[in-house]
């Protein structure tokens, strides 16, 4: 395939045991390191469709949501947050933006929030006209002001996270936030970690060049969304670890 007619250089895409490639070649030379069925998942950020409730910027102590209001709450389901674009352009150091976390898995009864934390439970209430109109149908049939996109994995305290809407490959490593784990956007695609050594060594091998080449040879730069779960769950990095210990 060529950019134009006067391009001469080109590339080959086409498909290679069932696999739809950006750079055939590339692809062949690192077809070892594709797998079909991911030895650790990345998963995405926090789905809650009502950012103007749910999200929240740290002022002189207190929280302002996105409404301009200003709000008294406990801390106990605010946790720190980032955007995609913090992701990609590395502001991940340190955030002023909260999300309001309502459950610690999908489905989770939400009434638990009266006892542990009542004034976030009046917050949510008083503002429960926001929530019960998001549209999408995911939210119907399960508790009242659920999310999405959350289970143990979203407080592990070290994560790599990539945006998936940026037409680059920015891997970033982060940890807990004032103490708490960070957080993410539905933007956002993340591995989760218990421990900071394995959390490194997973950044360095997702780093190295066999590993870029693996990822360019599969994403297409031109779509909308073009770093998708399923392309960055399809390297084997034990696989990858293998490879480049060999050629030490």
């Amino acid at each position: 395939m060529f950019n134009s007619l006067e391009d001469n250089n080109h590339q080959r895409i086409g498909y290679q045991d069932g696999v739809l490639t950006n750079n055939l070649m590339i692809f062949q030379e690192l077809k070892d390191l594709y797998q079909p069925k991911s030895e650790q998942k990345w998963r995405s950020g926090v789905k809650h469709d009502c950012a103007n409730v749910m999200e929240f910027y740290r002022v002189d102590g207190g929280f302002v949501n996105r409404l301009g209001e200003l709000i008294d709450l406990e801390e106990t389901f605010l946790f720190p947050l980032f955007k995609g674009s913090d992701v990609a352009q590395g502001r991940t150091k340190s955030t002023n933006r909260y999300v309001l976390i309502t459950q610690k898995c999908i489905g989770e009864p939400t009434e638990n929030i009266k006892d542990l934390a009542p004034k976030t439970w009046n917050y949510i209430n008083s503002h429960a006209k926001y929530l019960d109109a998001r549209k999408s149908k995911i939210y119907q049939n399960n508790p009242r002001f659920s999310i999405f996109g959350v289970g143990n994995y979203t407080f592990s305290p070290w994560k790599i996270a990539i945006c998936g809407l940026y037409k680059k490959l920015n891997f970033r490593l982060i940890g807990r936030i004032n103490n708490k784990p960070a957080v993410f956007d539905d933007t956002v695609y993340f591995l989760a970690f218990d421990d900071e050594t394995t959390a490194y060594q997973a950044f360095m091998l997702l780093n190295s060049p066999l590993a870029t080449n693996f990822y360019y040879s599969l994403i297409f730069w031109d779509e909308k969304r073009p770093v998708k779960t399923n392309i960055l769950n399809s390297l084997n990095l034990s696989a990858l670890e293998n490879r480049l210990s060999m050629a030490l």
